[in-house]
């Protein structure tokens, strides 16, 4: 037997009951994805009691579903898109909007500067395309400038600064551009500073915002101007396997909030996407077959790593581990056994959890894996070998 995530404290009960709905209403055609709209709620209110006074942007990549991102809109301050389709997605929901990625086309910057976005500059050379745009449009362009800074976030799951990067533009570069863009007439809203993401250490995510302030205000002096607003990225993890801790977020602002005054007349966002959603989806498998293959159980499953690739390791995972699952439709106090989880593709790697003890299953049932509000249909390839695309849900 291997050990698993711990699930969402929302989702704990069995059967399993998501938005005050049985699984079993949910699941009436599976495989598909919920989201719990109450969790995201709850997740944004923590973020707002324990750093007040800061900008909660919301990372569009995290899941991009578009009920979603409505239901979202008045609860947050900005979306950041990372793509023309992510823009078209919530251009019109009445929020500021940032756009990054190093890789934008003359035709992303140019619909970018039509919709008054601001733009994350990724290079010098996409500061001269899109100041080009710009003139053609006859415009004022709002330019941030994103920063590949000297440091790290330590202990992150996806490390993006401290090292050379397509991401951003090296710091010691960074107050030329911004006087340069300052005199061509655009409008410069600030800087984007993103040192790393899925970090479960308060500790080292308030070193890294200490130093992401500190070289917001040296760049900003060599620079000899005051940026608008100060992006400072996010990093917020979520615990997913076993061991992990949820994030401490109150001590973060605790540190943080008291830091903000050294900088008067600049606001601070900090990007946030699966902090806020991941622990609010669940992602539903119905068992079409239960089999034994030398001595070991396997519930094979209408649904796999073709909707959910994260959760079967094959998602920049260097070591598999298990997601938190569940048997949904388990009566409480069913006997258990151990049992592998398992989709209907033809590879090995198709394995939603591997070795795990779970309440006895037989077809018919469903299977929940949690933490799936975030990187699960959207990062998945849902293509894969024909079956269909799962539905998605918000309650």
């Amino acid at each position: 037997m291997k050990p698993m995530g711990t699930i969402p404290p929302e989702f704990r009960s069995l059967p399993l009951i998501i938005g005050g709905k049985a699984v079993e209403q949910w699941a009436a055609s599976s495989p598909l994805f919920v989201y719990d709209r109450s969790v995201v709620e709850s997740r944004i209110e923590r973020f707002r009691g324990a750093l007040p006074g800061v900008d909660l942007h919301y990372a569009v990549k995290a899941n991009p579903f578009v009920p979603l991102l409505e239901a979202m809109a008045p609860l947050v301050d900005g979306f950041d898109v990372a793509s023309a389709g992510e823009l078209a997605r919530v251009a019109g929901l009445g929020k500021a909007i940032s756009f990054a990625g190093p890789g934008k086309s003359d035709g992303e910057l140019d619909a970018a500067i039509a919709a008054g976005v601001t733009i994350n500059l990724e290079s010098e050379s996409e500061a001269d395309r899109a100041l080009a745009i710009a003139a053609r449009r006859g415009v004022t362009p709002r330019f941030a400038v994103r920063v590949n800074p000297e440091f790290e976030l330590r202990g992150s799951g996806m490390r993006m600064g401290g090292r050379a990067s397509p991401f951003g533009i090296d710091s010691e570069r960074v107050p030329a551009l911004v006087r340069r863009i300052a005199a061509a007439g655009a409008d410069w809203r600030g800087f984007h500073i993103f040192a790393g993401s899925q970090a479960l250490d308060a500790a080292a995510i308030i070193d890294s915002q200490a130093h992401t302030l500190d070289l917001a205000a040296r760049l900003a002096g060599e620079a000899g101007a005051a940026p608008p607003l100060v992006n400072l990225g996010g990093g917020f993890g979520i615990p997913y396997f076993p061991g992990e801790q949820a994030i401490d977020i109150e001590a973060i602002g605790a540190a943080l909030t008291p830091r903000l005054a050294a900088m008067p007349g600049t606001r601070f966002a900090i990007e946030l996407g699966r902090w806020v959603v991941g622990e609010a989806g669940v992602y539903l498998t119905r068992v079409i077959d239960r089999k034994e293959s030398r001595g070991e159980v396997f519930l094979v499953c209408d649904g796999g790593l073709n909707h959910q690739l994260a959760a079967t390791g094959n998602l920049g995972t260097v070591v598999r581990r298990n997601y938190p699952v569940a048997v949904a439709t388990a009566a409480p106090g069913a006997p258990r056994e151990t049992v592998s989880v398992v989709g209907p593709l033809c590879t090995p790697l198709d394995r939603l959890a591997d070795q795990v003890e779970l309440p006895a299953a037989r077809p018919g049932d469903v299977i929940a894996v949690f933490m799936a509000g975030a990187y699960g249909l959207s990062a998945s390839p849902w293509e894969f070998l024909g079956h269909a695309r799962p539905a998605e849900i918000l309650t």
